[in-house]
């Protein structure tokens, strides 16, 4: 890590914090580096949706009947 680690409480639900200490355990890395990585692919997923919808915030919008009759010619 380039900085360092900062401190947070976080409650998990019993079966989640067994589930994830066993889970430490079985690839011999902290919990710590599990919640990160997991912490860090749920937001990378939220910024790859971000980048898509400004890619396409140029597009005119279209109604869904329109939409649909499009679909319909199509198949």
């Amino acid at each position: 890590m380039s900085e360092s680690p900062v401190r947070s409480t976080l409650y998990l639900d019993p079966a989640l914090h067994q589930a994830l200490r066993m889970k430490a355990a079985i690839q011999h890395r902290t919990m710590s580096e599990i919640v990160n990585d997991a912490l860090r692919a749920a937001l990378r997923e939220d910024e790859d949706d971000h980048v898509a919808f400004a890619e396409r915030a140029s597009e005119q919008p279209i109604t869904y009947e329109a939409l649909m009759a499009e679909l319909n010619a199509n198949f």
